[in-house]
Parts: structure tokens; C-alpha cells; sequence
């Protein structure tokens, strides 16, 4: 029998308000990230990730892999912020590659989003969004990273919305880091309980607030 995977999906904003600093720590955390994750024997086992970008476009850079095959993909940052195409391929790549429940065989857990940005979409969106939320097929959460985040705009998408009104290296790195130990902490409780329930994320690092 096939083991359940935990599908985890990043949704990263590489427009041009992240060049510079912004988009080097994006590259760092990422690394960071497989770095935890890589030196767990449960998401080693468990955790599958997909890396989608979007900038004027919305690509699947990296398709759903299992940990210790995944590909540190190139991130450049350019462009506008293309948010309803990012959860249009989502949606696509959600229904694609996540394994369905069948008479025999359990399907995979609920999988993670996390999504990240800087700034405002610039297409269409929101029948998007509602299509995402209306569907509940993951447990999304959105980081508003910095002062041109629109907030209400995340709330659109999912109920779990972080903030931090500083796009500052150290905030980043932080995201990144409580980033793994979510995933780790989703990755152990289903484990353990091996049943789907709300998700229990940990404390936000103190630059980083739970929006109500």
C-alpha cells in the first residue's frame, strides 16, 4: 500500500517589488527550508512539495516531488502580481496531482498552501479566490509580507491570514522558518491521529502577527 502523502504548495510572489534583498531571502529561505524538513524522518516519508511563482504570469516551477528528489528551483523576480493566475494553476495542479480517497485506498492529507505577497493583484482574481475557498480542498494560509500586502484581498482567499508590516530580511527568514515547523507539525499530528482535522499551526515568530 501506498503511504499518504502531506502535498505542501508555495505560492511565492516574485514580481519586481521583491527584486533585490527581498527575493535573495526568498532563495535563502527556501534552501532553509529543505533543510529542515530534510532532516526529519517523517517528512522525508511524508511531505511532497510544489513550488508555484508568479510575477505577470503564474508558473508551476517545480511540480509535486517527494522531498529528497526536489529541485531547488531559480527565482527571479519581475513583473507584475499575477495572484488570479497563481490560484488558477493552483486549482489545476490541486486537482492534477493530489491523490483522491477510493474504496481501497486512502488518498492524500489535506494538503498545505502557503501563500506569499508583497503586494496587489494586478488580473482578475477574485472569482478565483472564491472558486479556492468555496472549495476547502487545502488548508491555505497567506503571508502579507510588508506594507503593500492587501490584507483583505488574503482574507478573500482563506481565513488564516499572517502579516508583517516590515519586508525586512530577519521577517523573511522568519516566515520560512515557521513555514517548516507548520509543515512539520501538520506532517506529525496527522501521524498521530491519522485523521483529518482543523490545522494546528505553532505560534508566529513577534514580527509576524495572526491576523483576527
Amino acid at each position: 500500500m501506498s503511504i499518504r502523502r502531506l502535498p505542501v504548495y508555495l505560492l511565492l510572489d516574485c514580481s519586481s517589488s521583491m527584486t533585490g534583498q527581498p527575493i535573495e531571502q526568498v532563495r535563502q529561505g527556501l534552501r532553509a527550508l529543505l533543510d529542515d524538513l530534510s532532516s526529519e524522518p517523517m517528512a522525508i516519508e511524508t511531505v511532497y512539495l510544489s513550488v508555484i511563482t508568479f510575477h505577470s504570469t503564474a508558473q508551476q516551477v517545480n511540480p509535486l516531488t517527494e522531498l529528497m528528489r526536489f529541485k531547488e528551483p531559480l527565482i527571479e523576480a519581475c513583473g507584475t502580481t499575477a495572484l488570479g493566475s497563481a490560484l488558477r494553476l493552483l486549482m489545476d495542479c490541486l486537482e492534477k496531482e493530489v491523490r483522491k480517497n477510493t474504496a481501497v485506498q486512502k488518498g492524500d492529507w489535506k494538503p498545505l498552501v502557503f501563500l506569499m505577497t508583497d503586494g496587489m493583484p494586478t488580473d482578475a482574481w477574485e472569482s478565483a479566490a472564491d472558486q479556492v475557498k468555496k472549495q476547502k480542498s487545502a488548508n491555505i494560509i497567506a503571508f502579507a509580507a510588508g506594507p503593500n500586502a492587501d490584507i483583505a484581498n488574503l482574507k478573500h482567499i482563506t481565513d488564516i491570514v499572517l502579516k508583517s508590516d516590515e519586508l525586512s530580511p530577519g521577517t523573511l527568514k522568519a516566515f520560512f522558518q515557521w513555514m517548516s515547523q507548520s509543515i512539520l507539525q501538520t506532517g506529525k499530528s496527522v501521524q498521530v491521529i491519522a485523521q483529518e482535522l482543523p490545522i494546528d499551526l505553532p505560534k508566529p515568530p513577534p514580527q509576524i502577527q495572526i491576523v483576527p
